[in-house]
């Protein structure tokens, strides 16, 4: 396979701009981290190999970690949702390459991921878990030798908990999902605002007055549910843990069993990182005009197979709407073929959130190369000193100041008496 390859060089000019309106909304990571690195080089010559969204946002991750000294290889982990401009962009970049372009079949994707994992990487950067899975078992060697590794969502902490569970997990990886400035921000406010827009883009449709079904109560489902409940909607969360189920009902959502909000909901919106959360008994009883829509990583959380099965004629009826005819006439419509509907038929997350999302990746591959031969083959949480690193330098950004404890008052916390 040749270095890079992307669906179209002329558009990297194009794809620049992208990246230059993205950086001017993520300072952290394009001004006070860049500056650092570029100053300290602190990952000259290291080989990262990096699976993740191809996206403007994730352009300004990718020039911060060049610019520390690094050389990147990147693919896309979603067929579906690279910026074909901003692939070409980072392929024209110095230090980086690149195999990523919206539209790939499945042996393309995975293609893709194969050529970063025999780029032989120290540290790898995975969203969704697909690199590490494949590594781990297609390339056992390259794992052996990895310093470390990172997560940016929750599907993919998921299968590292399990691969570690499991004894399988050869190299140490950091949930960067679960750092409070990654989770509270990037999953909730993120996802909860470009998740709606993605819909509205897709459909036009009026949220007001519609009944939406927020499956899974995560940050990812807070926040849509708190979105669509601002646009006016009737939301309905439905749940499998009694804790965020009984969450859901103190801030004020009905919270039902999906076999009952599918008889009475408009919209469905997954969340919840498993499969088969909606699935033919629900699409048996869904009323005419039920648009089905997906947040979560992977497109297995509304079931499409039995939706294939159930219908009579299928046939795309708007950009990233497939309307699906059952045998008694209704109609039933997935949007962005039950991918990511932010990224699909969005942009993603907003450039602002993304920021503290990817300095913890910068700042997490820095500690990885620090602290290489200290970290054990386990999954570790994101170090609280770069979680609070990342809270700094985004209120910085913003002008915000806040209080510090004086002496007494470290002292007062501090004692028992």
């Amino acid at each position: 396979m040749v270095a890079s390859k992307v669906r179209d060089m002329s558009l990297k000019d194009r794809g620049m701009l992208q990246i230059e309106w993205a950086e001017m909304h993520m300072p952290v990571v394009s001004r006070y981290i860049r500056e650092e690195f570029s100053k300290n080089k602190p990952l000259n010559g290291v080989k990262i190999g990096a699976v993740l969204h191809v996206t403007k946002e994730t352009a300004a991750l990718i020039r911060t970690l060049v610019a520390g000294g690094a050389r990147v290889r990147l693919a896309a982990s979603n067929p579906l949702s690279t910026q074909d401009e901003v692939a070409a962009a980072l392929a024209d970049h110095e230090g980086v390459e690149v195999c990523a372009w919206r539209g790939m079949s499945e042996e393309e994707y995975f293609s893709c991921i194969r050529w970063v994992a025999e780029f032989e990487p120290n540290i790898v950067i995975d969203d969704g878990g697909d690199l590490h899975s494949t590594i781990h078992k297609e390339y056992p060697q390259v794992a052996e030798r990895i310093w470390g590794g990172t997560e940016e969502t929750t599907t993919g902490v998921i299968r590292l908990k399990a691969m570690e569970r499991e004894g399988v997990l050869k190299y140490p990886a950091i949930a960067v999902n679960d750092a409070y400035t990654k989770m509270m921000f990037d999953n909730r406010y993120g996802t909860g605002q470009s998740s709606i827009d993605g819909i509205l883009r897709a459909t036009n449709i009026l949220f007001a007055g519609k009944t939406v079904v927020v499956a899974g109560y995560g940050w990812v489902g807070r926040g849509i549910a708190l979105r669509a409940r601002g646009m006016g909607a009737r939301v309905i969360v439905t749940e499998v843990d009694p804790i965020k189920a009984l969450e859901a009902v103190m801030d004020g959502y009905e919270v039902k069993p999906m076999m009952e909000a599918a008889k009475i909901g408009d919209v469905f919106i997954t969340a919840t990182g498993n499969k088969k959360v909606i699935r033919r008994e629900h699409f048996e009883v869904m009323k005419d005009g039920a648009i089905l829509a997906n947040a979560g990583h992977f497109n297995v959380e509304i079931w499409i197979p039995d939706l294939e099965e159930l219908a009579v004629r299928k046939r795309q009826i708007r950009p990233h709407v497939t309307e699906y005819t059952l045998r008694d006439g209704r109609r039933l419509y997935l949007l962005a073929e039950g991918r990511l509907v932010n990224l699909v038929a969005a942009e993603g997350h907003p450039s602002e959130v993304m920021d503290m999302s990817f300095a913890n990746q910068a700042l997490s591959a820095l500690y990885i190369v620090e602290n290489k031969d200290k970290l054990e083959p386990r999954v570790y949480r994101v170090p609280r000193e770069i979680d609070e690193e990342v809270a700094r330098l985004k209120l910085k950004a913003m002008d915000v100041r806040i209080d510090e404890l004086t002496r007494e008052q470290v002292e007062y916390l501090q004692s028992w008496k």
